[in-house]
């Protein structure tokens, strides 16, 4: 290159330095400016000259366009190399010379650089247009970076938009991203430094923020710590149309929500200049988006159109990804139009009616006490629902009809979307859409389905779409501020095919990372929220499928379990994405959050707002620990407390003890109850303890396992927990199964030496190991998963400690009978909830096996969670912090001890009562024990039912008798019988009332009392009464 040709260069790189088209400094962060642009150019012209690609007459007019008019960030120069930005001038003049010879307009380029501590993308980019095909840097960016940031390894982003355009004939502007690993001040804060921007900012952010970005930052990161969901702020830039978006959030709490913000705001014919994504140690992620309207747009004006943005993003934010998304891209949908398709797709995956009147008539005609009957009609149930409507099915022909869509949406919206008030300035873009768009009726919606659709499933699926619009009754679909969506749900459409009783109460919660269910059998229930994971995706598609029909069977259960306790039954269910088995606490706090949106009113504008509630009536629900929730009780507790509910004391049990919990592990109150059946068939049976031998699955690591180790004295032969089978047909050694036991370990520590020559332990992760008996285990996890159906787990009494619902079913029951069809079992106690079906206990009991089921003998957790919520209404919250709460380890609160004895106490006379009546029962009826303990229940339940409306409640002294009777006398001495009555809820206290009586009257009467027995029943009280007067 010639010497003149350098210092020309030279000279344009100093006017690159003092031209209008650099970036400005403004008030928020400093503009990046490079020193070094002269110099590189010239060593930039040298490669070029050197490769020879481009004529060395047009070197210098490239690099003057490349360097000056394309108007790239100068943190482009600053970063990158003259060897890279010689590439990258080469492949934009090969654009260039490609564009040409096909005789086109626009440029394409993708250009990207990824090291350890960053990346460096560009691509061409047309203002205001979703990328849909080609590399879309800006989802990579999300996946690789963004999303998986955390204070321990973060990323922070900066991108900008070329002002100026490729070449001189050309339009085309670039977009280049720079991402860079963080490098914080302080990456371990403390509490209250993590308050503090300059503690837990990236270097690299507190060098080019001014004072007043700082200002902004520490109070959108304070406000996010302080809350869930998004803090969104805008801010307008005096003297232009120019908005600046800021969204903070927690880390890892939303996905992919840099690249879906691009969608939102160019369905509005937006733009950004620059975006920023900034990382903080203390969890916090805040992204900064500098928002302009397209020239010439037809658009709403961005003075209004940002508004919705900011309201939509909330929604975005709770789901920035469906597979709905390219109808929003490519503007046939609106956001909300798009989330509400993909609600209404899960709802439909769940509730279609799959089984149609052909099942229904065959249900009619075969035999329901027949085990081969009830066999065929399950295996046609699972392959109906399975094969009829997949969930590609049902996607493909909702993405088919977004016209549709939008129909279905508006019905949706015109019933819960709140008016905006008679003060607003202007109407928001969603109330203008609702009233510019066509209302239909639901009978002219059914019509327009039914015209517009070309077969039976279509319409299905979008009916599906209009039951789910009429069963609704509240949602936080349009609150301001989500982590989730949460609907409450009128049961009515479930078929009673499927589901002979109405849940009184149903939720359907969807996150980025979950869908759930909650579903209750009473006004006042209680029951566990469980995390259901997925091993790999087959497993994710059989737990998807039967999501639902396991949470319904599970509170129904905890319902019949529930009979004489106050609160009914329910169970709340947490299904994880298949690539999101890793997010489980995520998971929970935010269905927790959602479903407090459903119970707790809106005080705060634009946070928590009022919503449309078609219920009308208050509810409180407690959640109860289970399976992969039990260390995150003590949050939601919190939590709740936080929001500002009143309840917050008894919104969980199974909280740690510093919050007045009373942990079922650490006082064995479920296994209290199940050992008492045990207990009781031996004494029923004359027989000792010691001498009868014991198989168990859940081992002593877990909660049921470890203190059925602790509480029993029998000769346990087999355990199977998460980790292997531990065998031994002399007798596990009881003290090195204890010492498992207390250390609460998995049977992979047991020390193997201490068992007999005929012992065995094998772990999931081995393989080809062979048994004493010869016999060679090929796969130790499917050994350990099929094990309590092999020969080898035979043993006198076995008790389910642990285990996935339906593991012994009327498919596999027969493999626990031996080959000359005697049963391998005397004796089951079903610890573990479900582990059997029906059809399975049934078929045991035939063949002579006492069977006790889990409704009946596990309930000791739910008893001592019934107590410890009654604890929590009763005291006041200097009371319960006084009285209940473990301050320290070393001094427990004398009442705490005390109120743990007559639990456990209150809990083995329960299981003691229950056991008598079903053991005389079935003498008395010849029926099966596992039919009479569901008829108990159902006995229990409807009276109880029945008498919280009569007018015995009505008969205030009689009340006060009944409720000074069932409520713990422990906790009536000290805080009286008044305050109690004055504090617990009303409701509350008649469910006390009210299954108290049921519960003793069914158990001493049976479920077949004379007319005159209730009567006799309630003498005693009624003589009471007539004492007092």
């Amino acid at each position: 290159m010639s010497t003149a040709a350098v210092q020309e260069l030279t000279a344009a790189a100093a006017a690159t330095a003092a031209s209008p088209s650099a970036p400005p400094s403004c008030g928020d962060y400093s503009a990046n400016v490079f020193e070094g642009k002269a110099e590189q150019m010239t060593s930039v012209a040298a490669i070029l000259s050197q490769k020879g690609f481009i004529p060395q007459e047009l070197i210098e007019t490239e690099i003057n366009w490349f360097y000056n008019n394309l108007g790239i960030d100068d943190l482009y120069f600053a970063t990158e190399p003259p060897e890279t930005i010689a590439e990258h001038v080469l492949a934009l003049y090969g654009a260039q010379v490609t564009a040409y010879t096909k005789n086109e307009n626009v440029l394409d380029i993708n250009l990207s650089k990824e090291t350890e501590s960053g990346a460096v993308y560009i691509h061409t980019s047309a203002p205001g247009v979703s990328q849909i095909h080609g590399p879309q840097f800006e989802r990579k960016i999300d996946t690789k970076y963004l999303d998986v940031s955390s204070p321990a390894n973060a990323y922070r982003l900066e991108t900008y938009r070329s002002r100026g355009t490729v070449s001189k004939k050309s339009q085309t502007q670039l977009r280049c991203y720079f991402v860079s690993k963080c490098e914080f001040v302080n990456p371990n804060p403390t509490e209250a430094e993590k308050l503090d921007v300059q503690q837990v900012a990236d270097k690299a952010f507190l060098a080019k923020a001014s004072p007043n970005t700082l200002q902004v930052y520490e109070r959108v990161m304070r406000n996010v710590l302080s809350r869930e969901g998004p803090v969104i702020e805008m801010v307008e830039l005096e003297g232009t149309r120019e908005r600046r978006l800021i969204v903070g959030y927690k880390q890892g709490s939303t996905q992919g929500f840099l690249s879906a913000m691009s969608d939102l705001y160019h369905f509005y014919d937006l733009y950004s200049s620059r975006k920023y994504a900034e990382q903080f140690s203390n969890g916090v992620t805040i992204l900064c988006i500098y928002l302009n309207p397209l020239p010439d747009s037809k658009s709403v004006p961005i003075e209004h159109s940002v508004h919705q943005v900011m309201k939509e993003a909330s929604l975005l934010y709770v789901l920035p990804t469906t597979p709905l998304q390219i109808l929003f891209q490519q503007a046939h949908l609106s956001v909300q139009e798009t989330i509400y398709g993909y609600v209404c797709w899960i709802f439909a995956q769940h509730f279609l009616n799959r089984l149609g009147s052909e099942y229904t008539t065959l249900t009619q005609v075969l035999d329901a006490n027949n085990a081969q009957h009830v066999e065929v009609l399950n295996k046609i149930k699972k392959r109906l629902r399975q094969e009829t409507f997949t969930r590609e099915h049902i996607l493909n022909i909702i993405l088919k009809y977004p016209e549709l869509i939008k129909l279905l949406y508006i019905n949706f919206a015109m019933k819960h979307y709140i008016n905006p008030p008679e003060s607003a300035l202007r109407p928001t873009l969603s109330y203008q859409r609702l009233q510019t768009g066509k209302v239909l009726t639901d009978d002219e919606l059914i019509d327009k389905i039914r015209r517009t659709t070309t077969n039976g499933h279509e319409f299905m699926v979008l009916e599906a779409f209009l039951t789910f619009n009429k069963h609704v009754l509240k949602t936080n679909f349009y609150q301001p501020t989500k982590v989730a969506l949460s609907f409450r749900l009128d049961s009515s459409f479930l078929p009673e095919i499927e589901y002979p009783v109405k849940p009184y109460g149903m939720f359907l919660v969807i996150g980025s990372e979950f869908r759930g269910f909650h579903i209750r059998f009473s006004d006042i229930a209680r029951g566990g929220i469980r995390i259901v994971r997925s091993r790999n995706p087959e497993a994710y598609s059989i737990n998807l499928r039967g999501l639902f029909d396991e949470n319904y069977a599970l509170a129904a259960t905890q319902h019949r379990k529930n009979k004489d306790i106050p609160e009914g039954g329910s169970k709340g269910t947490i299904l994880l994405d298949a690539v999101h088995q890793d997010k489980g606490a995520a998971a929970f706090k935010k269905y927790v959050d959602a479903m407090l949106d459903m119970l707790l009113d809106g005080t705060t504008p634009g946070i928590k707002e009022r919503i449309v509630d078609l219920y009308g009536k208050p509810e409180i629900l407690f959640f109860g620990p289970d399976e992969g929730t039990a260390d995150v009780m003590d949050w939601a507790s919190q939590h709740a407390r936080s929001r500002g509910a009143t309840f917050w004391k008894a919104f969980t049990t199974g909280k740690s003890q510093n919050l007045g919990g009373i942990p079922h592990d650490i006082y064995g109150m479920t296994t209290r109850s199940v050992h008492q059946y045990v207990l009781g068939i031996l004494r029923k049976l004359g027989l000792k303890e010691d001498r009868i031998t014991k198989f168990q699955t859940g081992g002593p690591d877990g909660d049921l396992g470890s203190n059925e180790v602790k509480i029993s004295k029998d000769k346990t032969v087999g355990v199977v927990d998460g980790s292997g089978v531990l065998y031994d047909p002399e007798g596990i050694d009881r003290t090195e199964l204890t010492r498992l036991a207390e250390a609460r370990l998995m049977i992979s520590n047991f020390n193997i030496d201490k068992l007999s020559p005929r012992g065995f332990r094998v772990l999931i992760d081995e393989h080809h190991v062979k048994l004493p008996t010869g016999v060679v285990v090929q796969n130790g996890l499917t050994f350990r998963n099929e094990f309590h159906l092999l020969t080898e787990s035979s043993a006198d009494l076995f008790v389910p400690c642990g285990g996935r619902p339906e593991a012994v079913d009327v498919n596999n029951v027969h493999l626990l009978f031996d080959s000359n069809g005697n049963p391998r079992f005397k004796y089951v106690v079903e610890g573990a909830n479900l582990f059997f079906t029906q059809d399975a206990r049934l078929r045991l009991e035939k063949a002579g096996v006492v069977v006790f089921k889990d409704a009946s003998a596990n309930k000791g957790g739910v008893t001592s969670s019934s107590l410890e919520v009654l604890a929590a209404l009763a005291f006041n919250d200097a009371e319960f912090n006084e009285h209940m709460q473990v301050h320290d380890r070393d001094n427990f609160p004398a009442f705490y001890e005390e109120y743990v004895k007559n639990v456990q106490h209150i809990i083995e006379k329960n299981a003691e009562i229950e056991f008598e009546a079903i053991w005389n029962e079935s003498k008395r009826t010849g029926k099966p024990k596992s039919i009479v303990s569901d008829t108990l229940s159902v006995a229990i339940v409807k009276l109880n039912e029945e008498l919280q409306k009569t007018s015995l409640w009505e008969d205030v002294a009689l009340r006060r008798i009944v409720l000074g009777d069932a409520l713990p006398k422990l906790l009536v001495t000290k805080l009286g019988l008044d305050t109690i009555l004055e504090r617990v809820p009303e409701a509350y206290l008649r469910a006390i009332f009210g299954s108290y009586l049921a519960s003793r009257f069914v158990y001493k009467y049976g479920t077949e009392p004379s007319q005159f027995a209730f009567f006799e029943y309630m003498s005693p009280y009624f003589q009471r009464l007539s004492e007092m007067a």
